[in-house]
């Protein structure tokens, strides 16, 4: 008769990738998505159809909503390292419900003014960042370690759509309805979040107080230090930061091109970059496959380095629009693959190579680094095209984003294989 073996000693089988709490959080952070994005077109579009805001305020009311990434990005990771994760996405989305809720019942009532629409905006936006760092370090506490890659593809899959769809979604939605009706439906994608992550069962070990510096400052601090000491950390920053720099000025330029150089409508250019909506989802199902195959590094070298080498294409275009539309959309395909795919790779490696402890510092770090650029690109593009013209600005712009994957080739990162490492097993900086 064979002995019996206690529960310790059986071997504990991996989580399915596409189990109950992975499909409530992908659920969850889609329906979030999505209003987070619905919200950044009604709220304006609300100040400019209700209110009858100028180009200025408008411009002013969507800086309101991008401001606390910078403000707080790095304040959310310490945070999020302190809390459940669950715990802050359900927190977030049901702020983020009543901030709209109340937005909307004030529209009925004809009592909602810019003043207070910035506040919605600006609130709405502070418990994204907060959300969105959460989502991130979640992951890991409830798929294994080696389904990291599927898992990111669908949630950055989902991210994407919602990121081309909301605006869509909310210019409709004003559309056939009225603003007011708008504003209440984003605070419904909100709930529904709610209602899908409260459902999440998985324990989270949150690290003990004593384990961990005691003020978000020292915690702020101590993921600063963590990515600037690990080199494949470090990598993923600068190649972001210079990434997210210059494709600020290559935007910036862009759009100027498109509508002065080629002489382009305003539905030719929504059309032309509408194409990156569908080329990012193509990228989040390559992101699951190709890793594995050709290994990490190379797939983030070699899409890093076409997906920015297409936009070179740009400022060489002449011509009519029957030409030059079509080149554009395939670009913008070429451009929203890649870059998605470059994305989810890099957030798999990312999470993988960092303790649990330290995820959403890390991802507030990293997203810091590269958005903290953003403002200043801006600057350089507008400087490049006044310099040096249109179509010589956009090239040095372009030309700017390929330090990205030079970055990535010459770290550690490029040598690395079809399998993710774990947390202890990167290099440290001596």
């Amino acid at each position: 008769m064979p002995s019996a073996s206690s529960a310790s000693d059986r071997p504990i089988p991996p989580r399915p990738p596409w189990g109950r709490d992975f499909r409530k959080l992908w659920v969850g952070q889609t329906a979030s998505q999505l209003g987070e994005h619905t919200g950044l077109v009604v709220l304006p579009l609300y100040a400019v159809l209700t209110l009858d805001a100028d180009a200025g305020q408008v411009g002013a009311l969507r800086a309101a909503g991008q401001v606390p990434v910078l403000l707080l990005a790095l304040v959310a990771g310490a945070w999020v390292d302190g809390w459940r994760t669950r715990s802050v996405m359900v927190l977030t989305d049901v702020g983020r419900a009543l901030a709209l809720a109340a937005a909307a019942a004030a529209g009925f009532l004809g009592v909602l003014g810019l003043p207070a629409l910035f506040a919605v905006v600006f609130v709405a936006g502070a418990l994204s960042v907060f959300f969105d760092v959460a989502y991130q370090a979640s992951l890991v506490r409830i798929v294994d370690r080696d389904q990291l890659l599927r898992g990111n593809s669908a949630l950055e899959g989902s991210r994407s759509a919602a990121q081309f769809g909301g605006p869509a979604v909310g210019g409709a939605l004003v559309s056939l309805l009225s603003a007011p009706v708008a504003v209440a439906s984003s605070a419904v994608f909100f709930a529904l979040s709610f209602l899908s992550i409260r459902r999440i069962r998985a324990g989270e070990t949150v690290p003990v107080s004593s384990e961990r510096p005691s003020g978000v400052g020292r915690r702020i601090k101590e993921g600063l230090g963590f990515v600037a000491g690990d080199v494949s950390l470090r990598a993923v920053s600068l190649a972001s930061a210079a990434f997210q720099f210059f494709f600020a000025a290559t935007t910036t330029v862009h759009l100027l091109f498109l509508s002065r150089e080629l002489n382009l409508s305003g539905a030719a250019i929504g059309l032309a970059l509408a194409a990156t909506g569908p080329g990012a989802l193509l990228g989040s199902l390559l992101a699951a496959r190709l890793p594995g195959r050709f290994g990490y590094g190379p797939v983030l070298v070699y899409a890093a380095g076409i997906g920015d080498a297409v936009m070179l294409c740009v400022p060489a275009l002449h011509g009519s629009p029957a030409v030059t539309v079509p080149v554009l959309l395939a670009v913008s395909f070429v451009f929203g693959a890649f870059g998605q795919l470059v994305n989810v790779t890099v957030m798999a490696v990312r999470q993988a190579v960092t303790p649990d402890g330290m995820q959403g510092r890390v991802a507030a770090t990293i997203n810091f680094a590269g958005l903290g650029l953003a403002p200043p690109g801006s600057l350089l593009g507008g400087w490049l095209a006044q310099e040096c013209g249109l179509r010589g600005g956009l090239l040095l712009a372009a030309a700017g984003m390929l330090v990205s994957p030079v970055v990535l080739a010459l770290s550690p990162l490029a040598r690395m294989g079809r399998t993710l490492p774990v947390p202890g097993t990167g290099a440290r900086h001596k």
